[in-house]
This record gives C-alpha cells, sequence and structure tokens, in this order.
C-alpha cells in the first residue's frame, strides 16, 4: 500500500480486484451468447476465462483514470486488450511455438481442442478485439447485474478511433509483439546478446503494455505532456514485467506460475537472467520500476493505482 501526497492510501489488491471483476463480467457478457461453431466458441471461452490477472486492461482504465476520466467509458476498449493477449498466449504454447503443456494452472489451448481450433480460437480473439475496439454502436445493455450499470461504448469520434486502432496494430503486429515473438524463437540457441535481448523485450512485452498505458490519455485527449509521461511509464513496465518474467521462470515454481519453470532454460531462451545472471537481472527490474515512478512526477494522487501497480508487477511471485 502506498500513500499518496494527500495522505490517502491505495489498496491495489482491493483496486486490481475491483477492474478485475468489472472486466471479467463485461467480457463474459460480451461472450454470453455462444457462436457457432460451438467448438470455436468453446476454445475461445476456455483460454480467455482460464484466469489472469488482466494486467493491460487495468493498466489502460489505470491510466484513463489518471488522466480525469471514468473507467468504464473505455472499458470496450480496455478489455479489447485482454483479447490480444489471450490470443498470443495460445499461439505461445503451440507445439510449433514453444510447445507448453500448461497455461495458468490447466492444459493448454490445444491440448483439449486439438492444434487447429486452437490456431483458430488464437486468430479469432485477435480479429475480435479490434471489432470490439471499433463497434462504438453496439448496445451494452444485455449486460447482466448490477456491476455493469453505467457502462457505456464510449461514442469515439473517427480521428481517435482511426488512432486507437493504429496504436494497438502497431503494438500488437510486427513492429511490436509479433516482431518480438519472431526474434524470440530465431535466437534460441544463440548466444545472449545486449542488443537482440532487447530487442526482444521491448517488442514482445513492452509494446503493448506501453499501448495499454498510453490508451488511457489516448481517448481522454489529454496534452502531449501527459501522454509521453505515461508511455515513458509504460515503456518501464514493460520491460520491467519481461524481466520478472524470466527471474521467475528461473526461482518460482510450476503452482506459483500455472505454467512449467525452467523452460527458458530449456529451450536456451535469451533473457535476462541468461545474459546478466539473476542477481543483475533483478537489480534491472528494480530500475526500471524507478524509471516508472519517475515519469510519474507530474502527477498527484491521481496515479496513485499505476504507482502501486508498478511496485506490484516488479514484487509479484506469479
Amino acid at each position: 500500500m502506498i500513500h499518496s501526497a494527500s495522505g490517502c492510501a491505495v489498496d491495489i489488491t482491493a483496486y486490481l480486484e475491483e477492474k478485475r471483476v468489472l472486466i471479467n463480467e463485461y467480457l463474459k457478457s460480451y461472450f454470453a451468447a455462444p457462436l457457432q461453431p460451438e467448438a470455436l466458441h468453446e476454445s475461445v471461452a476456455y483460454s480467455l476465462f482460464a484466469g489472469g490477472k488482466r494486467i493491460r486492461p487495468i493498466l489502460a482504465l489505470a491510466s484513463y483514470e489518471a488522466c480525469g476520466g471514468n473507467a468504464r467509458d473505455i472499458l470496450p476498449q480496455a478489455a479489447a486488450l485482454e483479447l490480444l493477449h489471450t490470443y498470443s498466449l495460445i499461439h505461445d504454447d503451440l507445439p510449433a511455438m514453444d510447445n507448453d503443456d500448461l497455461r495458468r494452472g490447466k492444459p493448454t489451448n490445444h491440448k483439449v481442442f486439438g492444434e487447429a481450433i486452437a490456431i483458430l480460437a488464437g486468430d479469432a480473439l485477435l480479429t475480435e478485439a479490434f471489432f470490439m475496439i471499433a463497434d462504438t454502436n453496439s448496445s451494452l445493455r444485455t449486460f447482466p447485474g448490477r456491476s455493469m450499470e453505467g457502462v457505456r461504448n464510449k461514442r469515439l469520434r473517427r480521428p481517435s478511433l482511426l488512432r486507437l486502432v493504429r496504436e494497438i496494430a502497431r503494438a500488437a503486429g510486427m513492429r511490436g509483439m509479433v516482431g518480438g515473438q519472431a526474434q524470440d524463437i530465431l535466437a534460441e540457441n544463440s548466444e545472449p546478446d545486449e542488443q537482440t535481448l532487447s530487442f526482444i523485450h521491448l517488442h514482445k512485452t513492452a509494446a503493448l503494455i506501453a499501448a495499454s498505458v498510453r490508451l488511457g490519455p489516448m481517448l481522454a485527449k489529454s496534452s502531449a505532456r501527459v501522454l509521453r509521461a505515461l508511455t515513458q511509464y509504460g515503456e518501464h513496465m514493460g520491460l520491467a514485467f519481461q524481466i520478472v518474467d524470466d527471474l521467475l521462470d528461473v526461482e518460482g515454481t510450476t503452482p506459483e506460475l500455472g505454467k512449467t519453470v525452467g523452460s527458458d532454460r530449456a529451450k536456451r531462451k535469451m533473457t535476462y537472467p541468461a545474459l546478466y545472471g539473476v542477481e543483475v537481472a533483478r537489480r534491472k527490474a528494480e530500475e526500471c520500476l524507478a524509471g516508472a515512478l519517475r515519469a510519474l512526477r507530474p502527477f498527484a494522487s491521481e496515479a496513485d493505482p499505476l504507482r502501486e501497480i508498478a511496485h506490484y508487477l516488479v514484487r509479484r511471485r506469479r
């Protein structure tokens, strides 16, 4: 728990749970009506609702709140980030990629539904994410439960919508996550080097996390100064997130992580511990945390959730 300049405290556990519930209920409502074929819908739902911290959409909501917005106004756009993240996990786990058996403590998608349906489920989530972002005329009246009261799909003007789609497409595609994933595979069994490692981490993980944070000020139409500060925060946190992931693959346990530990070393992945060692890697994660907190200096208590999320992501054990 941290204390703002005004003396107010942020209970990060409660904050994350509140936002996680909001996102999950939106996603469950969105996918409540089964789409055909049923097997594809089941495969999508299996991975999307297998658990997960919902960090990317929560970062988007927190950054929007830091810019003076109401998180419920941009819930569809933020939730779409989770579709992109889930698609990447399904494809990452495939035999042709990382060939993993466990994800979030459950058998991976292709182990349950077969490779073909798993690939198509990933394709479906990737495409549906952009439909969710762009479909600003869809009605939210079907949402059950009181927690969905006040949710409204923010009607974005065309320039704002195009800017948002371009931002997320850049972060998720060849210029971002997919480019980083490709380099990650190409670098297997190679001697670690700083330039390649930096490329992998900044693209594979940091790009989409930074875009998630940038979503807030973009939709709030914040100043260039605010966007710049939150971009710096997002870039530092994206890199820290992946460094911690690398460390957890060395130091964590399978029950903690919900996936097989030690797989990076087994596949001779290019990671921070492999290049620098555990202690230096941990120090670099702390340096990223310090950089993220410095980026938030222009903000008062409205950015306290972002500050506490930064601490949480660097100190987490899963």
